[in-house]
């Protein structure tokens, strides 16, 4: 049986009537859900939106967003992902609506928790990089790794020695890749 963004829409309703609180995507007409993120994951999430929200509020550059904002793809199932985190310009989208998006976010970021698959979220990454996406990111905190894929040419690795750059969309915007970890207290 093939489900749509609307029948998503109403199981979701119910499964909140009923108190469960479940993330779910539609995927070639099949729902998915999503567990939650192991801690450190949430916390380098967050910990990004962090930092990228504090470069791009002030210059009014766009949106940034968690893994609740749901984007429907334009491929021929109009499947209904959420990255983990989503930067969408200024320009593409001038106002948030109070639904999902029909669209694919200019950035994507996916963040590889303790029980994820490496080829499934680059599979997911490659899709929204087809469908017009200009940066995915792959966060990897077991390997200590970012890397960045884009429409063209090989993903580069990033390490705690290197500086995360997105110039297309965030000019002047660094970020020390060792910076994304959590940090720990004494």
């Amino acid at each position: 049986m093939n489900l749509t963004v609307k029948d998503l829409e109403r199981l979701q309703t119910k499964l909140q009537e009923e108190h469960l609180d479940y993330q779910l995507e539609l995927v070639d007409g099949n729902v998915i859900v999503m567990g939650p993120s192991d801690y450190v994951s949430e916390e380098i999430g967050a910990r990004l939106i962090t930092f990228l929200a504090s470069y791009v509020i002030p210059r009014k550059l766009g949106r940034v967003t968690g893994s609740s904002a749901g984007f429907i793809l334009p491929n021929e199932s109009s499947d209904l992902r959420a990255p983990d985190v989503s930067f969408v310009s200024a320009e593409r989208l001038k106002h948030s609506p109070s639904a999902f998006v029909k669209m694919v976010p200019d950035l994507m970021v996916e963040i590889k928790s303790k029980t994820d698959r490496i080829k499934p979220i680059e599979e997911k990454i490659k899709l929204f990089l087809k469908l017009g996406t200009e940066v995915g990111i792959l966060i990897d905190p077991e390997k200590e790794t970012v890397t960045l894929y884009r429409p063209t040419g090989q993903p580069t690795v990033l390490t705690n020695q290197d500086i995360l750059t997105i110039p297309e969309l965030f000019p002047g915007w660094e970020l020390p890749v060792s910076d994304l970890w959590p940090p720990e207290f004494e």
